[in-house]
């Protein structure tokens, strides 16, 4: 029986971490690499992941990275085939590469549903099943870490957000998980998923300009939108021992959003 400083270690564990380079691909990344893990950083711009990596390299965290375009049948391929080839296997894999639109749903551009659609669902099966197939399945063992979003869980209130596209593609992350979990449990892998609410990031920088910060606090239980640490508990739950009989589960970490809205 391990102790629980133990159940949470991850030293001598890999991992790759998608849409890795920033917000809460990097933060996730940093609870992994302070846990002992050594990282690899997936993302599309070269400039970003080096930036990354040396934020990370600063905190004593063995990182390296891969520029590739998780939308993208070739680079997900060549992005499986370098990951296993730093790392020699995938312990645990964050599906975290994501993107959004918005537009109403009867004027929403089809290109861009299927770009969202390409990245946010379609790209992350294709990447799962590589590292699954080529590394957690042979070695009878992994942790699969989806990032959703309570857009998943729900739909947006009147006259707020139009992400009909996102929502849906989050909503597919969601039965993905506890699909996959049903079939690969017997393999000794886990697959669970993170359902964040409102954090500071890039893709989430325009709604919280439309909302208003203050706005979307006071309307959580916890009066506040997360921050650089809020993911960082149920990452390591998920990816270390002290889950490992946890699979199938959807964890938002919203700030009470989804229990009153």
């Amino acid at each position: 029986m391990g102790t629980l400083k133990q159940l949470f270690d991850l030293s001598g564990k890999t991992a790759l971490v998608t849409g890795g380079s920033r917000g809460l691909g990097l933060q996730v990344a940093e609870a992994l690499g302070e846990q002992g893990a050594r990282i690899v950083l997936s993302s599309r711009k070269a400039g970003e992941l080096q930036e990354a990596q040396a934020h990370l390299k600063a905190l004593g965290i063995d990182a390296g990275w891969i520029a590739a375009d998780a939308a993208l049948d070739t680079d997900i391929q060549r992005l499986a085939d370098e990951a296993l080839s730093k790392l020699g296997h995938v312990d645990i894999l964050v599906n975290n590469a994501g993107a959004t639109w918005g537009a109403p749903a009867e004027d929403h551009p089809v290109d861009a549903w299927d770009k969202v659609m390409n990245l946010n669902i379609r790209g992350l099966f294709l990447l799962t099943q590589q590292i699954g197939k080529r590394s957690m399945i042979p070695r009878r063992y992994g942790r699969v870490v989806n990032m959703a979003s309570i857009a998943g869980l729900r739909g947006n209130p009147p006259d707020s957000l139009n992400t009909v596209a996102y929502n849906t593609s989050k909503g597919a992350v969601v039965n993905f998980t506890r699909a996959l979990a049903g079939e690969w449990g017997k393999y000794g892998i886990t697959v669970n998923a993170i359902a964040p609410g409102f954090f500071p990031s890039k893709m989430t920088r325009g709604a919280l300009e439309h909302l208003g910060v203050e706005k979307l606090a006071a309307d959580l239980p916890l009066r506040r939108i997360g921050d650089d640490e809020d993911l960082k508990g149920a990452t390591l739950l998920f990816a270390s021992d002290a889950g490992k009989h946890i699979t199938g589960q959807i964890l938002a970490v919203d700030g009470g959003a989804s229990a009153v809205l």
